[in-house]
């Protein structure tokens, strides 16, 4: 038998060498955070975990544990004749549990007793995400990032995309957090993520960075959406050199009337996050911005909404957290956007090569 236990953070240093990472909590556990590529290989589901527990408090543990065995012996072996057929003897899974212990215990002997050479994590999650936060706190100092800053519809996304596709090292917050960042930013059809998996999706990216190039990031408040940067990466953001992006009005409303075309295609949607403006903005503002959705003038929208919702307050709030702002160099987008992000990630990806 081959069963090798692992502290969390030897576990994450190693992510790479595992034939699979098996995360067999509950289907709502693993939702909420998880490690990067984990499989869900449940021991217990979700309402099994519920019975198991409510046996064991008004049972007791000894008919809890002889209920819970049961079940976690059928899924074990549903798993296994399901996804474990094809192994080969010397595939190494990494296995791990919310503490280590019962269900992550259970699997790990099962393989191990099959011949696989299994390495278990001790302390389960709990102690992979306490590692997480303390390997995220560490890997924000050790980077040099290029903040990218200019006012909403200046196309900040979209440099950032272009960037990475030219090699450059990207950190994309909004990608990972699943919004855009301002009031209208909810993607369609997605929700953000958990808090946790927020922080674990920012270390996965940044261990993946060289520490000797910089790592392009895009300027951001405190939150995104629900969620809240990390506080250690914020500090080092505010405190980075900035870039600014220098957009024509006209520009603006094109780049943000196509990144937004999922709400103007859905008005109820669009007027119910106009509605939320209206404690900030006042009843008559958001009754003008409501009757330019009624009449299909999403342009004069576009503009109105910038000149006196985004733009007042842009100038303020980036000299106020970005100490590298006064400083910024100017970047001009003009004519075609596309062409002008492909000439500006053309001269930046070179110095981050």
């Amino acid at each position: 038998m081959s069963l090798r236990p692992l502290s969390a953070d030897e576990a994450l240093t190693r992510l790479a060498e595992f034939g699979a990472v098996l995360d067999v909590r509950s289907p709502g556990e693993f939702a909420l955070d998880r490690v990067p590529g984990a499989l869900n290989w449940p021991v217990l589901d979700d309402a099994e975990r519920a019975h198991v527990g409510t046996i064991y408090k008004q049972i007791g543990a000894f008919e809890a544990r002889k209920i819970g065995a049961a079940l976690v012996a059928r899924n074990i072996a549903r798993h296994i004749e399901r996804d474990a057929q094809n192994w080969p003897k010397d595939f190494a899974p990494l296995v791990y549990c919310w503490r280590g212990g019962n269900r992550s215990g259970a699997m790990a002997h099962v393989l191990a007793q099959i011949g696989f050479r299994v390495h278990l994590v001790q302390g389960g999650y709990k102690a992979l995400r306490a590692a997480v936060v303390r390997q995220l706190d560490a890997l924000a100092g050790q980077f040099q990032f290029e903040v990218i800053c200019g006012p909403t519809g200046s196309g900040k996304s979209r440099l950032l995309q272009t960037l990475q596709r030219h090699g450059a090292q990207v950190l994309d917050l909004e990608a990972l957090a699943a919004h855009r960042g301002s009031v209208l930013g909810a993607l369609p059809g997605e929700n953000q993520p958990s808090q946790k998996q927020f922080e674990t999706r920012i270390w996965s990216v940044l261990r993946g960075c060289a520490p000797e190039r910089p790592v392009f990031v895009e300027c951001e408040s405190k939150k995104i959406g629900k969620l809240q940067i990390p506080a250690a990466l914020l500090d080092r953001m505010h405190a980075s050199p900035c870039l600014r992006l220098e957009v024509d009005l006209p520009i603006r409303v094109q780049i943000l009337l196509e990144d937004y075309a999922a709400l103007t295609r859905d008005p109820q949607e669009l007027l119910k996050r106009l509605d939320t403006l209206t404690e900030l903005r006042g009843k008559q503002t958001i009754a003008r911005w409501r009757e330019l959705v009624a009449a299909g003038d999403f342009p004069t929208l576009v503009q109105e909404l910038l000149a006196q919702h985004y733009d007042p307050s842009y100038s303020g709030s980036m000299a106020r957290n970005y100490q590298g702002f006064a400083r910024s160099s100017a970047w001009p987008v003009a004519g075609s956007a596309q062409q002008a992000f492909d000439a500006v990630a053309r001269q930046l990806a070179p110095q981050a090569a």
